[in-house]
């Protein structure tokens, strides 16, 4: 964690002006620990949102309110399958239409 906190250093120092987006791609299925990860991530790499993968399976997706709400990272996008073509830009509304309909 140390050295990529010094990488986000050094590209601040060098790129002050720059627009630098720093996503964490972060396991659907891991809830709690995902929320971990993100926690300590955001610090050391000052994070700009997050790529939620795995939603393809059993995992809910519950860890993208949390990521959300307590950290306030916004979701970027989103992996429901294993290709490119599965990744997609993160919709609220459909997220939340997925959990209410099972």
């Amino acid at each position: 964690m140390d050295e990529l906190a010094k990488i986000r250093r050094i590209i601040d120092k060098k790129a002050p002006d720059a627009k630098v987006e720093s996503l964490l791609v972060l396991d659907a299925t891991l809830g709690q620990n995902g929320l971990r990860q993100a926690q300590v991530f955001l610090e050391a790499a000052k994070l700009s949102g997050v790529v939620l993968t795995k939603l393809d399976g059993t995992a809910k997706g519950g860890v993208a309110l949390a990521v959300a709400q307590q950290l306030n990272l916004p979701i970027r996008f989103i992996g429901a399958g294993e290709g490119i073509e599965d990744l997609r830009p993160f919709s609220s509304y459909e997220f939340v239409e997925a959990l209410l309909n099972g």
